[in-house]
Protein backbone atom coordinates (compact mmCIF):
# COMPACT_ATOMS: atom_id res chain seq x y z
CA UNK A 1 0.00 0.00 0.00
CA UNK A 2 1.32 3.27 -1.26
CA UNK A 3 1.47 5.79 1.34
CA UNK A 4 0.13 9.73 0.46
CA UNK A 5 1.85 12.42 0.97
CA UNK A 6 1.39 16.20 0.35
CA UNK A 7 2.29 16.23 -2.87
CA UNK A 8 0.26 13.82 -3.82
CA UNK A 9 -2.69 15.75 -2.99
CA UNK A 10 -1.57 19.13 -4.42
CA UNK A 11 -1.06 16.77 -7.84
CA UNK A 12 -4.75 15.51 -7.14
CA UNK A 13 -5.53 19.62 -7.66
CA UNK A 14 -8.05 18.11 -4.89
CA UNK A 15 -8.73 21.37 -2.98
CA UNK A 16 -8.56 23.51 -6.06
CA UNK A 17 -12.35 24.27 -6.22
CA UNK A 18 -13.20 23.38 -2.80
CA UNK A 19 -14.59 26.60 -1.86
CA UNK A 20 -17.34 26.85 -4.90
CA UNK A 21 -18.25 23.38 -4.19
CA UNK A 22 -18.56 23.79 -0.90
CA UNK A 23 -20.93 27.05 -1.43
CA UNK A 24 -22.88 24.66 -3.88
CA UNK A 25 -23.62 21.85 -1.57
CA UNK A 26 -24.63 24.50 1.39
CA UNK A 27 -26.61 26.45 -0.74
CA UNK A 28 -28.59 23.45 -2.40
CA UNK A 29 -28.89 21.54 0.82
CA UNK A 30 -30.05 24.50 2.96
CA UNK A 31 -26.52 24.09 4.72
CA UNK A 32 -24.00 26.34 5.91
CA UNK A 33 -20.32 26.04 6.12
CA UNK A 34 -19.83 24.89 9.30
CA UNK A 35 -22.59 22.60 9.06
CA UNK A 36 -21.41 20.66 5.70
CA UNK A 37 -17.52 20.13 7.37
CA UNK A 38 -18.88 18.91 10.39
CA UNK A 39 -20.88 16.56 8.41
CA UNK A 40 -17.71 15.65 6.58
CA UNK A 41 -15.58 15.12 9.55
CA UNK A 42 -18.62 12.67 10.94
CA UNK A 43 -18.37 10.66 7.61
CA UNK A 44 -15.01 10.14 8.29
CA UNK A 45 -15.67 8.66 11.68
CA UNK A 46 -18.42 6.56 10.22
CA UNK A 47 -19.72 5.79 14.14
CA UNK A 48 -20.02 8.77 16.61
CA UNK A 49 -21.74 9.03 19.82
CA UNK A 50 -23.19 12.78 20.72
CA UNK A 51 -20.21 13.43 23.02
CA UNK A 52 -17.91 12.91 19.71
CA UNK A 53 -20.37 15.56 18.34
CA UNK A 54 -19.77 18.73 21.26
CA UNK A 55 -15.44 17.65 21.07
CA UNK A 56 -16.25 18.19 16.86
CA UNK A 57 -17.89 21.73 17.56
CA UNK A 58 -15.08 23.05 18.97
CA UNK A 59 -13.74 24.38 16.28
CA UNK A 60 -16.88 25.83 14.86
CA UNK A 61 -18.73 28.75 15.94
CA UNK A 62 -21.63 27.52 18.23
CA UNK A 63 -24.94 26.97 17.49
CA UNK A 64 -27.36 25.57 19.97
CA UNK A 65 -30.00 24.02 17.59
CA UNK A 66 -27.20 22.65 15.37
CA UNK A 67 -27.54 18.89 17.12
CA UNK A 68 -31.42 18.88 16.89
CA UNK A 69 -31.48 20.59 13.44
CA UNK A 70 -29.17 17.81 11.90
CA UNK A 71 -31.36 14.95 13.41
CA UNK A 72 -34.23 16.66 11.96
CA UNK A 73 -33.54 17.12 8.47
CA UNK A 74 -31.90 13.65 8.21
CA UNK A 75 -28.16 14.31 8.13
CA UNK A 76 -27.42 12.31 11.31
CA UNK A 77 -29.34 8.68 12.02
CA UNK A 78 -29.67 6.41 15.26
CA UNK A 79 -27.57 3.51 14.64
CA UNK A 80 -28.39 1.96 17.58
CA UNK A 81 -30.34 3.10 20.59
CA UNK A 82 -29.19 2.93 24.15
CA UNK A 83 -31.14 0.73 26.31
CA UNK A 84 -30.39 2.01 29.74
CA UNK A 85 -28.42 -1.25 30.87
CA UNK A 86 -25.85 -2.39 28.52
CA UNK A 87 -26.05 0.45 26.41
CA UNK A 88 -25.40 3.57 28.19
CA UNK A 89 -25.96 6.32 25.38
CA UNK A 90 -26.96 6.13 21.47
CA UNK A 91 -24.62 5.35 18.24
CA UNK A 92 -25.09 8.00 15.51
CA UNK A 93 -23.87 7.48 11.91
CA UNK A 94 -24.30 10.18 8.58
CA UNK A 95 -27.46 9.01 7.12
CA UNK A 96 -27.41 7.84 3.14
CA UNK A 97 -28.48 11.48 1.98
CA UNK A 98 -25.32 12.80 3.58
CA UNK A 99 -23.13 10.00 2.31
CA UNK A 100 -24.60 10.91 -1.49
CA UNK A 101 -24.13 14.46 -0.98
CA UNK A 102 -20.40 14.21 0.29
CA UNK A 103 -19.77 11.20 -2.42
CA UNK A 104 -21.05 13.76 -4.98
CA UNK A 105 -18.74 16.49 -3.83
CA UNK A 106 -15.49 14.13 -3.75
CA UNK A 107 -16.60 13.26 -7.58
CA UNK A 108 -16.80 17.01 -8.35
CA UNK A 109 -13.30 17.54 -6.69
CA UNK A 110 -11.64 14.56 -9.04
CA UNK A 111 -13.50 15.61 -12.25
CA UNK A 112 -15.51 12.97 -12.46
CA UNK A 113 -18.72 15.39 -12.19
CA UNK A 114 -19.81 18.78 -13.29
CA UNK A 115 -21.29 20.72 -11.19
CA UNK A 116 -25.03 21.49 -12.74
CA UNK A 117 -25.89 24.38 -14.36
CA UNK A 118 -29.65 24.05 -14.71
CA UNK A 119 -31.65 26.51 -12.87
CA UNK A 120 -33.90 23.52 -11.58
CA UNK A 121 -31.32 21.30 -9.89
CA UNK A 122 -29.12 24.07 -8.80
CA UNK A 123 -30.60 27.40 -7.09
CA UNK A 124 -27.78 29.59 -7.63
CA UNK A 125 -28.42 29.12 -11.72
CA UNK A 126 -31.01 31.69 -10.98
CA UNK A 127 -28.85 34.64 -10.03
CA UNK A 128 -31.11 36.22 -8.00
CA UNK A 129 -28.07 37.67 -6.01
CA UNK A 130 -24.60 39.52 -6.83
CA UNK A 131 -23.15 36.66 -5.70
CA UNK A 132 -24.82 34.06 -7.37
CA UNK A 133 -23.98 35.98 -10.62
CA UNK A 134 -20.67 35.94 -9.87
CA UNK A 135 -20.68 32.06 -8.84
CA UNK A 136 -22.07 31.52 -11.94
CA UNK A 137 -19.36 32.50 -14.27
CA UNK A 138 -16.81 30.43 -11.32
CA UNK A 139 -19.30 27.09 -11.88
CA UNK A 140 -18.60 27.30 -16.07
CA UNK A 141 -15.26 27.76 -15.69
CA UNK A 142 -15.14 25.29 -13.39
CA UNK A 143 -16.88 22.94 -15.41
CA UNK A 144 -14.62 24.09 -18.29
CA UNK A 145 -11.91 23.30 -16.34
CA UNK A 146 -10.04 19.69 -17.00
CA UNK A 147 -7.04 19.57 -14.41
CA UNK A 148 -8.87 19.28 -11.47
Amino acid sequence: MKKVNASDIRDLNLLKHYRLIRKWACKNNNLNDADLELLIYFDCMDLFTKQDFKIGTYAYSWDNRRWNKMVKNNWIVTWRQRNRTTQKYNIYKVSFKCKQLIARMYRIMLGEEDLPTSKRRNPIMRGKTYTDKVLITAIHNLNKDKTR
